[in-house]
C-alpha cells in the first residue's frame, strides 16, 4: 500500500526501518568493541586469548588452535593491527550503512573466526572479554541482516542509498536484491525449507560438539588469557645470553661475617628473552649465596627497598623468629645476629604471609655453612638452588606471579638458579678425576626434587649437620621443599653429564643442566662408540610386503608402516606431541609439492630445527638404513593424504633420489 504522496505505508516500510535500526544498534556495539581493541591491554593479551581457547579442546579440534598459535605467535603485532583495523572498519560500515552486502558477509566470517579461536568451539563466552562478545550470536545477527535486506531491497537509511543515486552500479556491492520494495509474503517451498533446516541442524550439531570445550575452556577474560601463556612458549630458541655464576663464593676470614641484603622489586630473566616481575634479595633470584664457617657469627642487615613489607628467615639459624624474622615496611631495616652452629646447605627466604607468594615471587637464596672440620677439598664447588615459577602474562614477554597456580602447585617452570635450561646451554665445568661438590638447596616453594647426575653415582651425600653421617653409593636423592644437601662426585672419564630433577615433568619445565668434564683445552669426549648390530639381533616384525612391479601407493600398507614407525611420536591424529615432536597435519614440509624436505627428514632424521617458530627438542631418528624406498614412499604418502592433508603423492624413485643426497 502507498499513500497519496507516493510514500510507502508503515507495513511496507517496516523491513527497511527494522534493518536500519538493527544495523545501527549493532554498529554501536562494534564501535565500542573497536575502541577496546585500541587499548594496550588488548595487544598484551592477544596471544593469550588463543592459548586460553586452546586449553581443554578435544583432540579433533586441537589442530585448528595449534595452526593459529603457530601462525599468530611469531607475528602477534601484525595480527593485533589487522584485528583493530578489521573491527573498526566493520563498525563504521554498520553505522553508516556502507557496502552492506560485503560488510555483512565479511562480518559473519570474521565473527565465526573469533568464535572458533579466541572463544573456542562451544564457548564459554563472556561479553566483551575478547572485544567480540558472544561471537556466534554475532554471526546470527549478520545472517538476520542479510535476510532482512534481501526482503526489503535498497535501504533509504544508509550511505549506500546516497551513493546509488549518483552511481547505480554501487548496488552490486550494497544490495542483495534490486527490488524497489518488499515482496508479498508467500508460502516457502521445500526446496527453500530443506537447506534452511539443514543449516539449523548443522548449527545444533556444532553446538553439541562444543559441549566438551564448553565444560573445559575457561572464559576468555584477560585473567584467563594471561594465565594461559607460559614463559617457555614465549622463550627464544637462542640460549640465554649469560648463565648465573654457580660457583661457591669464598669464605670470609675472622670470627664474624657481615651480611647486608637489600630487598627490591626487579625484573629478572627466567627463560631466554622472557622477564618476570620479581621480589628479590640482592636484585637477583635466587639471592646472593652466603658462605660461612661453622661457629662464625652472622651479622645480618636487611633493608627493604621494595614496595611492600618483607622479612627474612634463615634455616641455618637457631634464633627467636619473633625478634628477628619480623616484617619490615618499605624504607625500614632490621639488624640481628646468629651463630652458624650447624653445618650444611640451607635455605633462606622471606617469611611474610602469604609465604607461598613471597617465595614463589623469587624471595629465596642459599646459605652454606662449612663444618669446623673441613670436608675433603673439592676442585670445583657449585651451588644450585631449585625453584619454581608460577606465571601469568603482563605484556609481551613480561610475566608476573599467578597465585592460583601457586596454590594448585602447577608451575610453568622448575629451574636451577632462577632460569630455565641455563646450565644446559652454558654447562658447569670440571676436569677428569677431580672431586666436584654440589650444594643443592630446594627453595620450592612446594615441589620435591629428585636430584640426579646422569651417568654418575655420588661418592658422598651429606644430608645434615654431621659430616660423619654421610652416605655413599647413591644415584638419586630426594630434597624436599626447604631442605638442602651436599653431593660429592668424581668423574674419571671426559664427557657431558646432565644433572636433573629426576621428576621428569620438572626436567621438561627447565630443571636440567650439564656438567662438562674435560681436560684443559680438550673436548668433552670423543665420538660415542656406536656400531651396527647384526641383522639377526635387530630383526623386527616385517612390514606388509610391497606389491611386485612399479611402485603404487597402498594406503593400508602406508597406515601400517606409519603405525609401527611413527605413531608413538607423531600420534595417530598426526598432531604430534606438544613440546616434543611437531604435528604432521598441515605441516608445510608435508604439504609442499616438492617432497625433498619431507623425504630427507624421514631418511636422515632431524634435530634442533624450529618449525613454525616452535623448537622441538626430541630427535627424529633416520630410517634410511631400516626401510626400503617403497616403505618410505608409503609412509610419506600416508602423511600427505591423511588428517585432511591433500598433497601430491611421491614415488619410490623420488625416495631413491633423496636417499642419494
Amino acid at each position: 500500500m502507498t499513500s497519496s504522496d507516493g510514500r510507502k505505508s508503515l507495513p511496507e516500510a517496516w523491513p527497511a526501518l527494522a534493518s536500519a535500526a538493527l544495523r545501527v544498534a549493532f554498529g554501536i556495539i562494534w564501535i565500542v568493541g573497536a575502541a577496546l581493541t585500541w587499548l594496550p591491554g588488548f595487544a598484551s593479551h592477544y596471544v593469550g586469548y588463543l592459548h586460553n581457547a586452546a586449553h581443554g579442546q578435544p583432540d579433533g579440534s586441537a589442530w585448528w588452535f595449534g595452526m593459529w598459535l603457530a601462525l599468530v605467535t611469531p607475528h602477534a603485532g601484525l595480527f593485533v593491527w589487522l584485528t583493530r583495523l578489521a573491527v573498526t572498519a566493520l563498525g563504521v560500515a554498520l553505522l553508516l550503512g556502507f557496502a552492506r552486502k560485503y560488510a555483512y558477509v565479511l562480518g559473519a566470517l570474521f565473527s565465526l573466526l573469533i568464535w572458533s579461536t579466541a572463544e573456542g568451539f562451544g564457548g564459554p563466552y563472556t561479553v566483551g572479554a575478547a572485544n567480540m562478545g558472544t561471537a556466534i550470536s554475532y554471526v546470527l545477527i549478520f545472517v538476520a541482516l542479510i535476510i532482512i535486506d534481501y526482503r526489503a531491497g535498497p535501504s533509504p537509511y544508509s550511505v549506500d542509498c546516497l551513493i546509488e543515486r549518483r552511481w547505480p552500479g554501487w548496488r552490486q556491492v550494497a544490495e542483495w536484491s534490486h527490488a524497489a520494495g518488499t515482496r508479498p509474503a508467500e508460502h516457502l517451498s521445500w526446496r527453500v525449507q530443506v537447506p534452511v533446516l539443514a543449516g539449523i541442524a548443522l548449527l545444533v550439531l556444532l553446538l553439541l560438539a562444543g559441549l566438551h570445550s564448553a565444560l573445559n575452556v575457561q572464559s576468555p577474560s584477560p585473567v584467563a588469557a594471561a594465565a594461559a601463556v607460559s614463559p617457555l612458549s614465549l622463550a627464544s630458541s637462542e640460549p640465554i645470553a649469560q648463565a648465573r655464576d654457580a660457583r661457591l663464593p669464598p669464605l670470609t676470614p675472622g670470627n664474624s661475617v657481615d651480611v647486608n641484603i637489600a630487598v627490591s622489586d626487579q625484573t629478572v630473566e627466567i627463560a631466554s628473552g622472557v622477564q618476570y616481575q620479581a621480589w628479590t634479595f640482592g636484585k637477583s633470584v635466587p639471592g646472593p649465596v652466603i658462605h660461612v664457617r661453622q661457629g662464625q657469627a652472622v651479622n645480618v642487615v636487611l633493608s627493604n627497598h621494595g614496595s611492600m613489607q618483607h622479612s627474612i628467615d634463615f634455616h641455618a639459624a637457631i634464633t627467636p623468629p619473633s625478634l628477628h624474622y619480623v616484617d619490615i615496611m618499605p624504607g625500614e631495616s632490621i639488624r640481628f645476629s646468629f651463630v652458624a652452629k650447624v653445618p650444611g646447605a640451607f635455605l633462606y627466604h622471606c617469611g611474610t604471609p602469604p609465604v607461598l607468594l613471597h617465595i614463589a615471587n623469587g624471595m629465596y637464596g642459599a646459605i652454606i655453612v662449612d663444618p669446623a672440620t673441613p670436608l675433603p677439598p673439592a676442585a670445583e664447588s657449585y651451588v644450585l638452588v631449585q625453584g619454581e615459577w608460577y606465571t601469568q602474562q603482563v605484556a609481551g614477554k613480561l610475566m608476573a606471579g599467578n597465585y592460583e597456580k601457586m596454590q594448585e602447585m602447577h608451575p610453568d617452570e622448575v629451574v636451577f638458579n632462577g632460569a630455565a635450561f641455563q646450565y644446559r646451554d652454558h654447562p658447569l665445568t670440571a676436569r677428569p678425576g677431580d672431586l666436584v661438590r654440589i650444594y643443592m638447596v630446594n627453595a620450592g616453594p612446594s615441589l620435591w626434587s629428585a636430584f640426579h647426575v646422569i651417568g654418575a653415582i655420588f661418592d658422598k651425600v651429606y644430608l645434615g649437620g654431621d659430616p660423619a653421617q654421610a652416605i655413599s653409593g647413591v644415584s638419586t636423592w630426594s630434597v624436599g621443599p626447604g631442605e638442602g644437601a651436599v653431593f660429592d662426585l668424581r668423574l674419571d672419564e671426559a664427557g657431558k653429564y646432565p644433572f636433573v630433577d629426576h621428576a621428569m615433568a620438572h626436567m621438561v619445565l627447565g630443571a636440567q643442566g650439564v656438567l662438562k668434564v674435560s681436560a684443559p683445552g680438550g673436548e668433552a669426549a670423543a665420538a660415542p662408540p656406536i656400531s651396527k648390530a647384526p641383522a639377526s639381533e635387530t630383526a623386527a616384525t616385517p612390514p606388509p610386503a610391497a606389491p611386485a612391479g612399479p611402485y603404487q601407493f597402498d594406503p593400508a600398507r602406508g597406515a601400517a608402516l606409519y603405525a609401527s614407525n611413527c605413531v608413538a611420536c607423531h600420534q595417530a591424529t598426526g598432531l604430534g606431541l606438544p613440546g616434543a615432536f611437531p604435528p604432521l597435519k598441515d605441516n608445510a614440509a608435508v604439504l609442499n609439492p616438492d617432497p625433498a624436505k619431507q623425504l630427507g627428514v624421514i631418511l636422515h632424521g632431524l634435530h634442533g630445527e624450529a618449525i613454525n617458530g616452535t623448537s622441538y627438542p626430541s630427535v627424529m631418528p633416520p630410517f634410511a638404513a631400516t626401510l626400503s624406498d617403497a616403505d618410505i614412499a608409503d609412509i610419506a604418502n600416508h602423511e600427505r593424504t591423511s588428517w585432511g592433508n591433500q598433497a601430491k603423492p611421491v614415488t619410490a624413485d623420488q625416495v631413491q633420489a633423496a636417499r642419494g643426497k
